[in-house]
């Protein structure tokens, strides 16, 4: 019980770890497994393990084949939250260098480890192949601690997000295939026989996953399943198919999973979101629990299998041979330059997806006697571990000594995609500034799509945002939706990720009232609120610009606006095209020339107006 528990433990506060210093949850929970585990049979007194998985008739928590079980179960749940998440439309228009990256960049993987696994460590072709399948793999619960604190373009680093979501059910997919071939294989000598058995467990797998997927989704359709209890009967239905379809054709449990996974994802399920933020939950756990219990029952003597020179010989070849090939030559013809198309040959690393099934498959290709099974589950972790840690601790410096970088953040990320919202947005894409919107009212994020503005379905009281890596480049917040303490907790929440150049949000009816309390972090005027903005695009929906003389110039028409509630300024536009926000202090621009101009929402403002208020303020 206390071994138990302790895991559990354990695995929370690794998973704490990983949060609090923006480090891939998988790290911690590898270290604290083999701390618990291998390394502990170092000062121990009788030499054991702190925490032993199998039970060896004194200690362990999992008798005979129980962890065995359980690895399957807990891969299995997480497999299929993996297939939910790859969307044919996101292959279709990820664009070719990421469409690349998952089919040739994952071949040029497959062939060129397994290749340098038989050379080097002399495996058979099975073995190698099995092992090259298994690192396919990156992930996006990896890549994602390691790039967000990276400030890079915005498609650099979609190009390194959406391989690792789309890679990871495809990798998962080829172990699945080379495993299943290699079992029916076993004792056959891959004759007709091996054949057939291969094609009935593709057969039962994409049987089993695609009916039971449909059945399931027609259910959740027809409301035959209670809301509340909606989760826990798509969970039963995912170990349900796992287990029959392994039963009719062993081994194809996996596949079946995938598959069905896969499906579901790619219908129109109303309930989509929920179940996947259901999956997502149940899949921390296991993963907390899984990992620890793997990486501890890893032995010494597995350690000493690959403490050797030619385990840091095929870590060389598979992360500065291997993969950098794949990223150039999925690469050719696209827009990357050079530099960024090394940065993402540097960043590669495996995840949690490539360790478990490599633990799963290793143990059970060892148990049927297969030559050289012993080394896959360690060599997996060895590549997993080795890259994570490298990337992690070299992914800024690098990023930084090959000028993909960005020194300074322009970006602006808006909460709330109201119609003012998406007028600004509209003009700042116009002139070339990645603006993105974020809204939880999925109404207001398709008509922004609509304009061609990047926009995001969030709730801002989620940690979803902050783990987006293609905000990376965003260097500034408006927070401009009609509540004001969403306003006031997006900037307090998000200012010092997104908004390091200028963290803004629209001011209150109450301090509007009281411009000589006005927050240093207002929006626009001490006058703007968000009724005053809704109103002014109702009637005028259009942003202008308006050449300025000088800096008088440029007060007189902010005194103009203040005045006249159907005109709202927005930005200093300097004669280079750099965009400035213009906070409730709007008088503290000193850099005003013959050049710049004024940028405002509302009814169009005419030049010769100041002139006239300064004729009448002159008498």
């Amino acid at each position: 019980m206390v071994e138990l528990a302790g895991i559990i433990i354990l695995g929370i506060i690794a998973q704490w770890v990983a949060w609090r210093f923006k480090l891939p949850a998988i790290l911690p929970l590898i270290l604290i497994g083999l701390l618990v585990g291998p390394i502990a049979t170092l000062f121990t007194e009788d030499g054991s393990k702190l925490i032993e998985p199998i039970w060896t008739g004194e200690k362990g928590l999992f008798p005979g084949d129980g962890l065995y079980y359980f690895v399957s179960l807990a891969i299995s749940i997480i497999l299929f939250e993996g297939g939910l998440t790859l969307k044919r439309a996101e292959i279709r228009n990820v664009g070719p260098v990421i469409t690349k990256l998952i089919t040739l960049g994952s071949l040029v993987t497959f062939f060129g480890a397994a290749i340098a696994s038989h050379f080097i460590f002399g495996l058979s072709w099975q073995i190698s192949f099995l092992f090259s399948a298994l690192i396919i793999v990156t992930g996006p619960t990896v890549i994602t601690p390691i790039l967000r604190n990276i400030p890079l373009k915005k498609d650099l680093s979609a190009v390194l997000k959406w391989e690792g979501i789309l890679i990871d059910p495809i990798g998962a997919l080829a172990a699945v295939l080379v495993y299943e071939f290699i079992s029916v294989g076993e004792g056959q000598a891959y004759t007709m026989t091996a054949l057939v058995e291969f094609g009935k467990i593709l057969l039962f797998g994409f049987t089993f996953g695609f009916t039971f997927a449909h059945a399931l989704t027609f259910a959740i359709k027809k409301n035959f399943i209670p809301h509340y209890l909606l989760n826990v009967v798509s969970l039963s239905v995912v170990l349900l198919v796992f287990v029959m379809s392994d039963v009719f054709a062993h081994e194809s449990g996996l596949l079946a999973v995938v598959i069905m996974g896969m499906v579901m994802g790619n219908t129109d399920l109303p309930n989509i979101k929920e179940l996947l933020y259901f999956k997502e939950s149940l899949s921390v756990l296991l993963i907390s629990i899984l990992f620890i219990l793997l990486a501890a029952n890893i032995n010494m003597s597995d350690l000493e299998l690959i403490n050797s020179c030619k385990t840091v010989a095929l870590f060389l070849v598979v992360v500065f041979l291997i993969r950098p090939i794949g990223v150039f030559l999925s690469s050719i013809g696209s827009n990357l330059k050079f530099n960024e198309k090394l940065f993402i040959g540097w960043v590669g690393p495996r995840g949690i997806v490539a360790a478990g099934i490599a633990s799963l498959f290793g143990s059970k290709l060892l148990a049927k006697g297969e030559e050289g099974a012993e080394y896959i589950t360690p060599l997996v972790f060895m590549i997993v571990l080795g890259t994570v840690l490298l990337n992690a601790t070299t992914a800024r410096l690098f990023a930084k000594a090959i000028g993909v970088f960005l020194k300074k953040s322009e970006g602006i990320v808006i909460i709330g995609a109201s119609k003012v919202s998406r007028l600004i947005g509209d003009y700042l894409r116009k002139n070339e500034r990645h603006v993105v919107l974020v809204d939880n009212n999925q109404t207001n994020i398709q008509k922004a799509k609509k304009l061609g503005i990047e926009a995001i379905t969030a709730n801002i009281y989620s940690d979803n945002l902050t783990d987006n890596i293609e905000l990376n480049d965003v260097g500034y917040l408006m927070a401009l939706t009609g509540n004001s303490d969403i306003n006031k907790y997006a900037v307090n929440k998000f200012g010092s990720q997104f908004g390091e150049n200028g963290s803004f949000r629209l001011i209150d009816s109450d301090e509007m009232n009281d411009p000589e309390n006005n927050p240093k972090e207002g929006l626009f005027s001490h006058t703007d609120d968000f009724i005053k903005l809704t109103e002014t695009a109702r009637k005028f929906p259009a942003v202008h610009e308006i050449e300025l003389k000088d800096k008088e110039h440029y007060e007189g028409l902010i005194e103009i606006t203040k005045a006249d509630e159907n005109i709202v300024p927005i930005f200093l536009k300097t004669p280079d095209g750099d965009l400035k926000i213009i906070s409730s202090f709007s008088t503290d621009f000193n850099d005003i020339s013959e050049g710049c101009r004024l940028v405002y929402l509302g009814k169009i403002l005419e030049a010769d107006e100041t002139d006239d208020k300064q004729d009448k303020e002159n008498g």
